[in-house]
């Protein structure tokens, strides 16, 4: 990191405003920044080029999409987290079921990652009026079975691993909590919860890892990203100048963060106008690996 880290300021990098954008990560692939709009069902593909984001394409999925990330078999697309399950999306914007719906009834998909061992794990969060603790975290093999890894979710957020793929993180916004697990790379289970952090400013949505094992996370009405060690340990600040910054990538030092337009009011849409838009900060610090779905079918 940069001397003074506490300084630092994310400027918009988009011109497109978007509902509940969410997932931003890059494509080892491609080098291409991938995103969701959660509630308008779009992924959209896109380069950082300086201080904008070119986007390249957009894909419908017909329904409301958590989180994308790519293929390296099935003649490559990207699998996302959409509805109550998983589906693959084709270069040509072809949509196919994976798994079916497994998610239980008043939940659907959010956020996820893969894991270094070629599997994609992705959550689910409740809706009104279903029982608050229904959520669960999902894994999708590569041979397209999908096991349950963790119950008892209220909304499944960020997901992450340490460097050395034996440590999972992530997050559960209902509980503002970060968690730690034991990941075992032979079943790609975990155990030995262990908290991290428990937030009361503000509300933990997605994260990032970064090459030096470091977690940033994108604070919900909390107006910035905040990176912590992997003890819990505070370590810097990004401040964006919106409410409802909703996770985060790394790209060549910089830290892309996507952010919600979705529930504000109009006196708090007025104080941040940019509210939406796509921000980014130079941090000194480069990504953590990136994973893709290895599956077959």
């Amino acid at each position: 990191m940069r001397s003074n880290p506490e300084r630092l300021v994310a400027h918009p990098v988009s011109t497109e405003r978007y509902h509940l954008g969410e997932g931003p990560r890059l494509d080892p692939r491609t080098g291409e920044l991938l995103w969701v709009d959660i509630s308008a069902g779009r992924l959209l593909r896109g380069r950082l080029a300086g201080n904008r984001i070119d986007v390249l394409a957009e894909y419908r999925i017909g329904a409301p999409t958590g989180v994308v990330t790519p293929v390296t078999a099935l003649g490559g697309g990207w699998v996302v987290a959409a509805g109550r399950g998983f589906h693959h999306v084709s270069a040509t914007g072809a949509v196919r079921s994976l798994g079916g719906e497994v998610s239980a009834p008043g939940t659907q998909m959010n956020d996820g990652a893969c894991d270094p061992y070629g599997r994609f794990l992705a959550g689910s969060q409740i809706l009104g009026g279903t029982e608050p603790w229904s959520g669960a975290l999902y894994r999708l093999d590569p041979d397209g079975t999908v096991a349950t890894v963790l119950t008892g979710i209220g909304c499944a957020n960020g997901l992450g691993f340490s460097p050395a793929g034996d440590t999972m993180y992530h997050v559960d916004s209902r509980r503002r909590r970060l968690d730690s697990y034991r990941y075992d790379s032979a079943t790609g289970t975990a155990r030995d919860r262990r908290p991290l952090v428990v937030f009361t400013d503000a509300t933990p949505d997605g994260l990032c890892v970064d090459a030096e094992g470091c977690l940033w996370i994108a604070m919900w009405d909390g107006w910035s990203v905040r990176r912590f060690a992997p003890d819990g340990t505070p370590l810097a600040r990004v401040d964006v100048p919106v409410p409802r910054p909703t996770a985060c990538c790394l790209v060549d030092g910089m830290l892309v963060i996507t952010s919600a337009f979705i529930g504000l009011d109009d006196a708090t849409r007025g104080a941040a106008p940019d509210s939406g838009l796509i921000f980014a900060a130079s941090v000194g610090v480069g990504a953590a690996p990136g994973y893709t779905w290895d599956g077959t079918v």
